[in-house]
This record gives structure tokens, sequence and C-alpha cells, in this order.
């Protein structure tokens, strides 16, 4: 069974609510200094990324100042060409883009999840 809409909003907010933690008060240089950290953050980007683009078009579409298309293109490239992302692509994406995805999936679970 495909996941529902309101687990692909808890997986985006568990993934950038973690994501977030592991950048709070780091600057560049400390975040790609640390394999783990980075590797990790990495990981739950892609993973917040997949459940992004997976939500119905409709609801993308009542958000339009969030990037949808640089989601498809990380969620993408971590699926498929992991080799190609890089470390200034996963900083900006979690600094600009993720906060935006998550302040809109937690106003939609407050709305009650539609």
């Amino acid at each position: 069974m495909p996941p529902s809409m309101e687990d692909q909003f808890q997986d985006i907010l568990r993934s950038s609510t973690k994501s977030g933690m592991f950048i709070e008060g780091r600057s560049f240089d400390e975040f790609v200094s640390d394999d783990m950290r980075y590797l990790a953050t990495e990981r739950l980007l892609g993973m917040a990324c997949e459940a992004a683009v997976k939500l119905p078009d409709n609801v993308k579409q009542s958000a339009p100042h969030i990037n949808w298309r640089e989601m498809n293109n990380f969620a993408n490239l971590s699926r498929h060409a992991y080799h190609s992302t890089n470390a200034d692509k996963v900083w900006k994406i979690i600094q600009n883009d993720i906060p935006l995805l998550k302040a809109f999936v937690e106003q939609r679970i407050r709305e009650g999840g539609q």
C-alpha cells in the first residue's frame, strides 16, 4: 500500500527536523568537514525531497513559494546519481528550501492534513 499523504507529511516533518538539528549552529565548513553529519543530512534531505515530490499536484500547487522542481531534482539525484550530489547543493536546499517545506507541512497538519 502506498503511503498516505499524512505519512508523507510525517516523513517530511521528521526528516526536515532531524536535518535541521544536524546543521544548527554550524558553518558550512564545519558541516562538510564532518563526514557522518554530512552523509546523514544528505540522506535525510533525500527522504524529505522524495516524500515531497510524491505529494498530490493540488497540494503542491497550493504552495507555489516552494521550489518543487529543486526537490524533485534532488530526489532524482539521491536515487539515481548519488555520486552527483555535492555539499553546496545540500547546504543550499537545507538552508533555503527545507524550512519553507517544513513550515508548509506543519500548517497543513494543523489544518487537518488535507
